[in-house]
């Protein structure tokens, strides 16, 4: 043993390959066991020494990587083993040495058997199917594998199944991160206990060997090492050396999978720091160990880090303490290497803006030191392989072995922490990746795990400065694409912003390390430290500001914008999540009293930043004009905080705000995106592109709302409670650029405003004061009030599946906030507020969704356009929701007009924004809306009813929002008495309405009508001195009086509040600012403005009086209520949600007017007395006079609309009755073409193309529209009647041969095996599989019209689901799916009227007949283009299918091929139609089809073609049937050649189509029934052949004693028991019989058989023949079948066929016996068909008695039948492996016919070029195939050349189909769904219902 040892390590060469390898693996095990042996020694020196030299020589990286570079040298190092050879050689000695001479794998089960198992830990990488339980889990993280998921409890739990997108690992069993409820049964025992300890030798050799393994694998990493050029990328070069190292990296993730014993080993092995120090220093004499190390110290360097460099050699120095805990200095200093760290970014710091660059700017933010972003010691292998794994871009295997290792606790805090220590350069290595999607994924697969786990993110943030290394890192990835803001002032600005362009932003690289932040943010305790932090606080609003004012939109004037950009993607997302969702996590810690201080702290920075923000931008007080950014997230940042301040923490909303000076700075740009979106909505950006748009709608989009628009309005309102009223209204008018709108005079110019975009400004404008006063999102409400309100905003505007309610409700974004989507209260609130409607089938196939919709109530009571317009995103769900309003308005009779939005009074406010109302009450508002009151009175242009709407509302909310007293008129705040006096005395409304205004001085263009009047002395006198703005000379021009006044503050904004305001005494007044531009008309022409004074004389109570007789249309229409019911001002019952329109909102307004003062009542009855004089007085009547003939007009011409409407309404139901309904072949009216009145002597056909109706000629054919398709719907019948279920565990299998095809088949090969092939292809159908299916919708059109018809289909280039060139086409008519056209037959349809007298002609002479009619050779008529037509359809039908299909014949190419495939034809669509009836003729009626039936024309087609072939008289089945033969040993003769099918064998419904398709058309009745009897006979006695050999021996014996006896009675012939009997005698003569064995008798039934039992045999084996037959009949003869009962139908259908004598009695028992009508005697017949079996018995007896019994009776076809719970199939079949490919299919699919598992679009399993599911559907369904994707959990439909999705069959709890199984909640069978699919399957209908379709290139 020694000298073995000796010689492995002494002998320097390479182990030479002719030792045999058995020896060298005897070689190695013992010298590992000799070491083993030595190392166990109490002095192991020498062992240890030993083992040293061996593993340096084993584990030299040296060799390997350079076998691996270069050809030449791997042959002389490897000694020819090749480039692996040397790495297997390592790993073997590796595992030998583990093992310690034993064998590595009863290693591997030893050291598992000390595992600790309490954690499972199993890693995932992407795509792998996960479990994520809400109930049970703490962190909002967390996952389970699927196994623990399904081995723990979860049932009513809020879970979901998931795809992993960036790999993760199975949390079960850490109770840091899921509860232990939760945990599954293998993780729940704390095991460790009872587990034993590890005998120290078993992992002794681990400890020597790993490290010098772990070693080797770092200088392989080194090695193989090269840096990147700068522009080229070398993923291929990394990816090369990471092959090379893929069976390293996996032993070690296999030793991983040992359990903890080996974890705790390759822990200490990992984090010892002595260990790495002896090896990599890089002294010593080893020169390829200092090579190695130089590499690694370039590496450092080029990675732009730097190692510190020490007179002391690293390995041997003390930390210094600066740098041990890698203190945060924070930032670069002004002279930091901060710019220096990748010159690819700096490449245009020059300057040069040459390609439109914009220029970017380098901050340079205090004096800190660069240690975060630069310095990095490896001081363990640890440290070194996370180095090595980011270098090489985070390698899959590298990460999975790394997460591997993380169940062992000290390992987690180690790695954690050297992750920490290694995040700046994380951040630096992603930002230059060129897979940066791929890293960042493979980056938080692993920080998810770590940062997870709240106690050690503490313990990290605590001793590793984590905290301030995400702050500083984040902040330094942002700055490399900063770019100088243009807000604003654009020359000198400061201010700096990201770059929305720049691929970082674009392609979100940088969320993972925001993941990062908002996932530790999430926990407490981190939260806390953040939030106290002062500096920290600094420098995230730091951060924060690059985000305010990004993505700037500057309105485009005069051209269109040429390049759109769509960086407002990035700019949204950086947002939402860079700043939102931290500031949301900061958030959930600010929920109680005790956290003031965090609160102030956040408050106080957020306004230092925006201070320093107004001074970057030089912002004094008016926004630029023409721009807008959405992104303001320092203002959201205050807002939010103090919102929460205020509700949850108690704190003073005064003491939080600033000064008015910045209150008045704060609301500026938040109101400014408030007119930019009514801008937007006006289409004034419109040059901008849509992208501008785009911004508008995800503004306010339910992911954004809540983080952007509502905290802009909490801001908003904020600002307006606490600044003077006056001046936030004016600023409101003035942003939304309606200031010169809003005069008394009937003409104004706009400066700022086009005149088309001035009514839907204003309209922006007062919706937007609505919003403002009535919202109480944040000022208010609690959690469970908004939550309810968004959820009745949502339904209001459509009825909602529960998944997309749950998208559309703005949750709180943090996880941690309470309402969590799903939550209990979300729930219980949605049970409150709507019913579900559960989901339901439209007949045409659409398949609604489980649908939530609004309960009455809500509608009655809560029902809120306000929040409805706040979170629109689409203008048209506003209209949306008050059209549902007022349908349920008028259909719950409460309104029958056209209702106004509702008004509806809000909650209560929180004290602190009670300065909100003062809005309401100040006289700039009341000047505005009593000035638009007067405008809409006098019709002045641009106003609309919604302005009125919203005005009325305004003072609906002033009165209800009104001072307590009212005598007590405000004194004005500081100062004299406030100005406009000359409007109104005081501010409150209540008074100010009942106060009248005189005179109003407005200035106008000369050209307005108020011009030409004289002005009344008395006001001359007092004019308004006009006000000079010396700030800007593009002033807005002032004409109305009151308004005026107003708004010529708008200039002064800067003056003190007291001093904003000029007064004037004067009634009239005045403004005009001078006018620079006019841009109405030309320069020369500009009307110059005049003063005009107006006589207005109305006070705003006058004016809702005058408004409502105008609405109502009537003179005095306003009587004041209360003046017959006093009650009404003693008990108002004012109604909080009150429905209607104008009329009832201004009688509303009235009433609460008179209710508030006591002078208001007193003048509502003044008013209302002076019965008021029209308007303008002379034209009303002329006018009005108009108006009426109008209404009258207008309404006669309704009238007739109606009538027109409804006549054209019941021609279209009538239509669509007889035309369009493909769908529900039930309940079909009765209506054939056959049952037209005898008088008609020709069918008549209108052609659908051309109009015109007419015969089908021989020259002019018409043709049925039909679509002819390949099925095999009846191959898929089975005998028994249990369902087959879809397999779903490996011992579950579905065998194809019990179904009808599979029997058929069978039969058909057994025949020709032993019969002549000619006569077996006249005894049985073809077309179980693959027959020929033809269904038409009963439309007709000329072949000529259809062919030009589909020329005009193959021009037109418009995009067709059907292929032209395959024929396929629409009807023209209704539109339904066809491929050809089947040609009518000319002639009458009541032709057959004549054939249907009852004949007495006996049936000898018939049979004669037949045999003569038949015997004609049929000529193919003439050629006609009928007879073209004929041959080209039929060619049609046969490739239809495809050839195996139709080619059962031994010699190809026979005729009797052709022969059989045509009457398989008909007996397919017989057999189909019986099917669609549900089996059998019970229900009797017309046809299911009805008027589509195409039976008969397809009849004519096939005897047509079938009349061509003639049977040799000799073969004919007929003479059989009806004569004897004397010369029988014509069939024994020669023995060479095979027999002919003996009759017994022969299928008779076959016999049957034959006889009557021989037969020229149109056929006679009485040959139709000869023919029945004839074949009946036939049947009959097959039956009894069966039931012969179906009995046992002793039965047999006994029936044939028992019919013996009767033989000789009158009616033996017609006794079953008689013919039995000589059926037995006659077969026994062969050897039928004699072969029953004991095995036999235990099959047949053990039960003797009763008379009944045989009787109900008998019928059961004749029906199916009786069902064909009479439905034949009822097709070519056009009669009705009659309806019965299930037990009778036997009876019924076979008097209806004419086989039962008319004259029978019905009383006594029915015996089918009673049918038969023997041709010749009975027992003669009998006698020869038995004989002809006999010979075939003697040799054959087995296969002689499988022919005897035919299985008849086939039940319905079903597809599968699925399991309840959709869990069960997908765990089953996604992981399970291709039968053909033996691969895990990428989508995995199932066909719902059969059962067999295929890979949808694999190319794996491709065959001349046919993907597998196409290639499956041919053979499974001849081109149809049912599949559902496993994947996707939706039904595929594969028909021909074209698929569709059909949809789901499996719905969630709330009746909701998941495709792709996104939102992965538990799915249940919905059976209807399945229903419907299997009958649009059985009914061959999926071309007509599902309508879109593709085609499918045969891919998938």
């Amino acid at each position: 043993m020694a000298a073995a040892a000796a010689a492995a390590v002494g002998g320097p060469q390479p182990p030479q390959p002719e030792v045999s390898t058995q020896g060298l693996a005897l070689d190695k095990a013992a010298t590992a066991a000799h070491l083993k042996a030595a190392l166990s020694r109490p002095d192991n020196r020498a062992g240890a020494e030993e083992l040293q030299a061996l593993l340096e020589r084993v584990l030299s990286a040296e060799r390997p990587l350079a076998a691996a570079a270069g050809g030449e040298e791997a042959a002389a190092g490897g000694g020819g083993g090749g480039p692996g050879a040397a790495e297997e050689e390592a790993l073997e000695w590796c595992k030998c040495l583990l093992a310690g001479g034993g064998g590595y794998d009863e290693f591997c089960a030893a050291v598992r058997a000390y595992d600790p198992a309490a954690l499972c830990g199993l890693v995932w990488t992407a795509n792998f199917v996960a479990y994520r339980c809400r109930t049970c889990g703490i962190s909002p993280c967390m996952s389970l594998c699927a196994e623990c998921f399904h081995q723990g409890d979860h049932t009513g739990h809020d879970f979901n199944m998931f795809r992993s997108q960036a790999g993760g690992a199975c949390d079960c069993g850490d109770s840091n991160v899921m509860r232990e409820s939760g945990f599954c049964k293998r993780h729940q025992i704390k095991s460790s206990s009872n587990i034993p300890c590890v005998p120290k030798d078993l992992l002794m050799m681990s400890e020597f060997v790993l490290p010098r393994f772990i070693f080797c694998l770092i200088q392989y990493l080194r090695e193989g090492y090269i840096e990147p050029a700068a522009d080229v990328p070398s993923e291929k070069d990394l990816n090369k050396v990471l092959q090379l190292l893929e069976p390293q990296i996996s032993f070690l993730e296999d030793l991983t999978k040992m359990g903890g014993a080996m974890r705790s080993v390759l822990t200490q092995v990992l984090t010892n720091q002595q260990n790495y120090k002896d090896l990599t220093s890089g002294l010593g004499e080893n020169a390829y160990a200092k090579k190695s190390h130089e590499k690694y110290l370039i590496a450092l360097k080029s990675s732009g880090l730097t190692y510190p460099e020490d007179k002391l050699v690293y390995g041997m120095q003390e930390p210094s303490s600066g740098t041990s805990t890698l203190a945060v200095q924070g930032f670069a200093g002004a002279t930091g290497t901060l710019g220096q760290v990748d010159s690819s970014d700096e490449e245009d710091q020059d300057g040069s803006q040459g390609l439109g660059k914009r220029k970017r700017v380098k901050l340079s933010s205090g004096t800190k030191d660069q240690s975060i972003m630069d310095v990095l010691k490896h001081k363990s292998f640890l440290e070194e392989l996370l180095f090595w794994t980011i270098k090489y871009e985070f390698p899959q295997k590298m990460v999975t072995f790394l997460l591997n290792m993380l169940p062992d606790q000290e390992y987690k805090v180690a790695f954690t922490k050297t992750f920490v220590q290694h995040y700046a350069f994380i951040m630096k290595t992603l930002k230059k990746s060129h897979e940066s999607d791929t890293m960042s994924n493979r980056i938080v697969h692993i920080s998810v795990q770590l940062f997870s786990n709240e106690e050690l993110a503490r313990q990290v943030t605590e001793e590793c400065q984590l905290l301030d290394i995400m702050v500083t890192v984040l902040l330094y990835m942002m700055e490399s694409c900063l770019i100088k803001s243009e807000l604003q002032d654009e020359e000198n600005s400061l201010h700096v912003v990201v770059n929305c362009g720049e691929a970082l932003l674009k392609n979100n690289t940088y969320w993972p390390l925001v993941s990062d932040f908002i996932n530790i943010l999430s926990h407490q305790s981190v939260a806390k430290r953040f939030l106290e932090d002062h500096g920290l606080l600094v420098t995230w609003m730091n951060f924060v500001s690059f985000f305010q004012g990004m993505n700037l939109n500057k309105r485009e004037l005069n051209e269109h914008v040429e390049f759109e950009s769509q960086t407002y993607y990035a700019a949204f997302a950086a947002e939402l999540e860079a700043c939102a969702q931290p500031m949301w996590g900061l958030l959930s810690h600010c929920k109680i009293r005790e956290t003031q201080e965090y609160t102030r702290n956040v408050v106080r920075y957020c306004l230092e930043a925006l201070q320093d923000w107004f001074d970057a931008i030089n912002f004094v007080d008016e926004p630029a004009p023409n721009q807008v950014t959405f992104h303001l997230p320092l203002h959201r940042y205050y807002a939010m905080f103090l919102s929460k301040a205020v509700k949850c923490q108690e704190l003073d909303l005064d003491s939080v705000l600033p000064d008015q000076e910045m209150l008045m700075k704060l609301m500026i740009h938040p109101l400014q995106i408030q007119a930019s979106l009514a801008e937007i909505h006006s289409n004034m950006w419109v040059r901008n592109g849509l992208q501008i748009k785009g911004q508008a709608m995800t503004y306010v989009q339910s992911h954004f709302c809540n983080s952007m628009i509502d905290p802009d309005i909490y801001l908003l309102q904020v600002c307006a409670s606490r600044l003077d009223p006056d001046y936030f209204i004016s600023s409101v008018f003035e942003r939304f650029k309606v200031v010169d709108l809003l005069t008394m005079a009937s003409q104004h110019q706009n400066t700022v405003l086009d005149a088309e975009h001035e009514r839907s400004m204003l309209e922006g404008a007062l919706t937007f004061l609505v919003i403002l006063l009535s919202l109480r999102l944040h000022l208010g409400m609690s959690d469970d009030e908004i939550l309810r309100a968004e959820m009745v905003a949502q339904l209001c505007m459509n009825d909602r599946t529960h998944s997309s309610l749950l998208d559309l409700i703005p949750e709180n974004p943090n996880p941690k906030s309470g309402i969590i989507p799903g939550s209990y209260s979300f729930e219980s609130v949605l049970s409150a507020v709507a019913d579900f409607k559960a989901p339901v089938f439209e007949p045409g196939g659409s398949m609604q969704q489980g649908m939530y919709t609004p309960k009455a109530e809500v509608w009655d009571q809560e029902f809120d356009p306000v929040m409805v317009i706040l979170r629109t995103v689409y203008r048209r769900d506003v209209q949306s929701a008050m059209d549902r309003y007022t349908a349920f308005l008028k259909q719950s009779g409460k309104f029958s007009g056209n209702p106004w939005p509702p008004y509806k009074k809000r909650t209560s406010l929180h004290p602190s924004y009670k300065g909100l109302m003062r809005l309401l009450h100040c006289k700039t508002l009341h000047i505005v809306l009593f000035t638009l009151l007067y405008k809409i009175l006098m019709d002045h242009q641009n106003l609309s009813e919604h302005v009125l709407c919203m005005v009325l509302y305004l003072i609906e909310l002033g009165l209800e929002n009104s001072a307590e007293d009212e005598s007590d008129e405000e004194v004005s705040v500081g100062g004299p008495e406030r100005c406009h006096d000359s409007w109104f005395p005081g501010s409150n409304l209540v008074s100010n309405m009942r106060h009248f205004i005189n005179y109003v001085r407005v200035r106008v263009p000369e050209t307005a009508p108020e011009v030409k009047r004289d002005s009344p002395a008395s006001t001359s006198s007092d004019s308004l001195g006009s006000l000079q703005s010396s700030r800007r000379p593009r002033v807005l021009q002032r004409e109305n009086s009151g308004t005026a006044q107003v708004f010529s503050l708008v200039a002064e904004r800067r003056k003190k509040f007291q001093e904003i305001i000029n007064r004037s005494s004067s009634e009239a007044n005045q403004v005009v600012r001078p006018k620079t531009s006019n841009k109405w008309s030309a320069p020369g022409s500009a009307p110059h403005l005049t003063t005009a004074i107006l006589e207005i004389k109305e006070s705003i109570l006058s004016l809702l009086i005058k408004l409502h007789h105008k609405l109502s249309g009537k003179q005095n229409s306003y009587y004041p209520p209360w003046l017959d019911d006093i009650e009404i001002l003693i008990q108002p019952e004012i109604p909080k949600y009150s429905h209607g329109d104008g009329i009832t909102a201004v009688e509303r307004i009235l009433l609460k007017a008179a209710l508030q003062s006591r002078m208001n009542k007193r003048i509502i009855e003044e008013i209302c007395r002076k019965v008021t004089p029209p308007v303008p007085p002379k034209k009303i009547t002329a006018a009005e006079k108009k108006t009426l003939d109008k209404e009258e007009r207008r309404q006669k011409a309704r009238e007739r609309q109606q009538k027109l409407l409804a006549e054209f309404a019941s021609r279209q139901k009538s239509f669509m009755e007889t035309a369009m309904d493909v769908d529900s072949p039930e309940n079909d009216s009765p209506m054939e073409i056959t049952t037209a009145e005898p008088q008609v002597s020709e069918a008549v056909y209108d052609c659908v193309i051309c109009g015109q109706s007419g015969p089908s000629s021989e020259d002019r054919p018409t043709g049925l529209v039909v679509l002819l398709q390949a099925s095999s719907v009846l191959g898929q019948c089975r005998d028994n009647v249990e369902p087959k279920k879809l397999p779903i565990s490996e011992e579950e299998q579905i065998y194809p041969w019990d179904t009808c095809a599979a029997v058929h088949d069978e039969r058909l090969s057994l025949l020709q095996h032993y019969f002549k092939d000619s006569s077996c292809l006249l005894a049985v159908s073809i077309g179980w599989e693959g027959g020929v299916y033809v269904q038409t919708c009963g439309h007709t059109l000329h072949i000529d019209c259809h062919k030009s018809y589909m020329e005009s289909l193959r021009n037109d280039q418009v995009l067709q689901g059907f292929s032209v060139d395959k024929g396929e086409f629409t009807c023209p008519l209704c539109r339904q799916f066809a491929n050809s056209v089947l040609p009518c037959y000319p002639g009458s349809n009541v032709e057959n009227n004549l054939w249907q007298r009852p004949s007495n002609r006996s049936i000898q002479d018939l049979i004669k007949e037949v045999e003569e009619l038949q015997g004609r050779p049929g000529a193919f008529p003439s050629e006609t283009n009928l007879s073209k037509e004929m041959e080209s359809v039929m060619k049609d039908i046969k490739n239809t299918t495809q050839k195996k299909y139709r080619d059962y014949s031994k010699t190809p190419g026979s005729p009797d091929n052709d022969f059989l495939f045509m009457y398989s034809v008909a007996r397919t669509n017989l057999e189909l139609e019986l099917i669609h009836r549900g089996g059998n003729l019970c229900s009797g009626g017309a046809s299911t089809a009805g008027k589509r039936s195409c039976l008969n024309q397809l009849f004519h087609v096939l005897a047509l073609h079938m009349r061509l072939y003639t049977i040799d008289s000799e073969y004919n089945p007929w003479k059989k049937l009806t004569q004897l033969v004397e010369d029988t040993n014509s069939q024994l003769g020669n023995e060479e050649q095979k027999p002919e099918v003996p009759i017994l064998y022969h299928d008779v419904t076959s016999l049957l189509l034959i006889q009557i398709l021989m037969m020229p058309q149109p056929l006679r009745k009485e040959h139709f029934t000869c023919i029945v009897k004839v074949l009946f006979t036939l049947l009959y006695t097959q039956a009894l052949a069966a039931l012969s050999v179906k009995c046992s021996e002793e039965d047999r014996s006994a029936w044939k004693h028992v019919g013996a006896l009767k033989k000789n009675t009158s009616d033996a012939e017609k006794s079953y028991e008689v013919l039995l009997s000589f059926v037995i005698s006659e077969l026994s003569k062969g050897k039928l019989y004699y072969e029953e064995g004991t095995q036999e008798c235990a099959m047949v039934c053990p039960i003797a058989w009763s008379p009944e039992s045989m009787e109900k045999y008998l019928q059961d084996f004749c029906l199916p023949f009786l069902r064909i037959t009479s439905l034949l009949q009822h097709h070519l003869f056009g009669e009705d079948l009659p309806s019965c009962q299930e037990e009778e139908e036997f009876s019924v259908l076979a008097s209806c066929l004419g086989l039962l004598p008319t004259f029978y009695q019905t009383e006594h028992p029915f015996i089918s016996a009673s049918c038969l009508d023997w041709p010749i005697p009975a027992f003669d017949i009998i006698t020869q068909w038995c004989f002809e079996t006999k010979s075939f018995m003697e040799r054959h007896a087995e296969q002689g008695k499988a022919l005897l019994i035919q299985e008849s009776r086939w039940k319905l076809p079903h597809l599968l039948q699925l399991p309840e719970n959709y869990n069960t199939i997908f765990q089953y079949y996604h992981r399970k492996t291709c039968s053909i490919c033996t691969k895990v299919p990428k989508d995995p699919a199932v066909c719902l016919v059969c059962g067999t598992f295929v890979c949808l679009k694999g190319l794996c399993c491709k065959q001349q070029s046919y993907c597998e599911c196409v290639l499956h559907s041919q053979n499974c369904g001849a081109g149809t195939g049912i599949f559902l994707l496993i994947n996707a959990s939706v039904i595929i439909i594969i028909r021909g050349h074209r698929f569709c999705l059909w949809g789901s069959v499996y719905l969630d709890a709330h009746g909701e189909e998941d495709r792709d199984l996104r939102r992965g909640k538990p799915l249940y069978i919905c059976k209807e769904r399945y229903k419907v699919l299997e009958q649009q399957w059985i009914s061959h209908t999926f071309d007509h219902i599902n309508k879109r379709w593709g085609p499918h290139y045969n891919g998938l």
